[in-house]
């Protein structure tokens, strides 16, 4: 009867320390993402405010500082960057767990996500609507991650682990990835503010991102950079088992989010997403669509991709990977106006058109977000690497068929090609 009882408590207490992480998440979505924020454009008031609830955090769990500083400053790695006639000062807030193994602990995981957003939105802001003047609130892009990494954070400091772990926020990623680029730059310079970081960036042996994590679908996580390195794709479906998700694996790691730095400074990384949705760079991305579930859901998944790396008895190695999957870099003649499912949640055949823009080709022939994308000019799409290889086959002005499945419906529309702009 005790037996049941220690078991009972047990099942509780695990019930409550899930809920408990849930409510903290939310919480800090719903503050992130809050109109108090103002969407947290840099270099405004609520990219202070949201500077100083992370870091508030980092204090709270006593990792270290990144530069010889007081208070919020010493978890600061300033910056300034033009835009149009202005200049902008904003930072990454980093950080520092030290590794607990005397083999290990010299070499770093950087574990990030972005917290800056759109601010207000409009023109020259890269908001979908840019004539839309209101808070961008970005709780799935990015408070969705921030909540997800502060959570990681205090995990890893209650257990440890063997390598030393590096969390960082980038700021003024949706400005062109700079933070992530800030800090690849300041790895390789000589500072003497500097402290409880790498030397170099050779000492840096892995990156996690991520970017947009409140929205998963289907039980489904897309997980980029899987042959950056030649244990990843094993790594990363272990790490799937474990936790009952279903990936999908791209092997290069050149999306379009701050890993992308990474990549380009020859470090090996894994992207995790659950894809674009119709609210993105919208005002309507709020707390309230997000799904806190797949959230926690994404979070063991993290916790247990993270555990292997730090464990690796060897860092990992680097493989350069041609960027096939990168939406936002690849050159292509043609666009169909279409923001494709890279989360791998559809149950069908084809690759589900998350979102599909009005006045683009794609709208313009009839096809809706939500289709299942199985056909291209007569040659069949069933993933996101596919998908790439039909549009780098099309030519402007032409007119294409376009096969997809709608509910239980197939359709075909015919769809007349736009040059991709340059």
């Amino acid at each position: 009867m005790r037996k049941y009882v220690v078991l009972s408590l047990a099942v509780a207490f695990g019930l409550q320390l899930y809920a408990q992480k849930q409510d903290d998440m939310r919480k800090a979505v719903e503050y992130l993402a809050s109109q108090e924020l103002g969407g947290r454009f840099p270099n405004s008031a609520g990219d202070t405010l949201a500077s100083i609830f992370i870091v508030d955090e980092l204090r709270r769990l006593k990792l270290k500082p990144a530069v010889k500083g007081k208070k919020e400053k010493a978890y600061f790695q300033d910056f300034s960057f033009n835009k149009g006639e202005k200049t902008l000062t904003t930072h990454n807030i980093i950080g520092v767990l030290p590794g607990n193994d005397k083999q290990l602990r010299n070499e770093y995981i950087v574990v990030g996500s972005h917290y800056d957003h759109l601010g207000m939105g409009g023109q020259g802001s890269g908001s979908r609507r840019p004539d839309t003047l209101a808070v961008h609130p970005g709780a799935d892009d990015n408070a969705s991650s921030d909540a997800v990494v502060m959570e990681l954070a205090k995990h890893f400091k209650k257990v440890g682990s063997p390598r030393s772990i590096i969390f960082m926020f980038f700021g003024a990623e949706e400005q062109g990835l700079i933070g992530s680029k800030r800090f690849i730059e300041w790895m390789k310079q000589e500072d003497a503010q500097r402290i409880n970081l790498p030397k170099d960036k050779k000492n840096i042996v892995a990156m996690v991102n991520l970017d947009m994590v409140g929205r998963m679908r289907g039980n489904a996580l897309s997980v980029s950079g899987t042959g950056t390195s030649s244990g990843f794709k094993a790594l990363a479906e272990k790490a799937a088992e474990q936790t009952n998700l279903h990936i999908t694996c791209i092997p290069d790691g050149y999306g379009p989010s701050d890993q992308a730095s990474f990549v380009a400074a020859d470090i090996p990384v894994l992207y995790l997403t659950t894809g674009g949705h119709m609210e993105y760079h919208t005002p309507a991305d709020k707390p309230a669509t997000l799904n806190y579930d797949g959230m926690q859901q994404t979070l063991e998944y993290a916790q247990e991709l993270i555990i292997q790396l730090s464990k690796m008895p060897q860092a990992p190695d680097f493989i350069n990977v041609p960027g096939s999957g990168d939406m936002k870099h690849a050159k292509f003649k043609v666009t169909l106006g279409l923001m494709p499912d890279v989360s791998g949640a559809s149950t069908v055949p084809g690759l589900r058109a998350d979102i599909v823009v009005a006045g683009k080709p794609a709208h313009t022939a009839g096809i809706r977000s939500g289709d299942v994308i199985q056909e291209i000019d007569g040659k069949p799409v069933k993933n996101i690497e596919e998908y790439m290889v039909r549009l780098s086959e099309l030519k402007a002005g032409t007119t294409i068929p376009v096969k997809v499945l709608r509910g239980e419906e197939v359709l075909t529309f015919l769809v007349h090609l736009t040059p991709a702009k340059k």
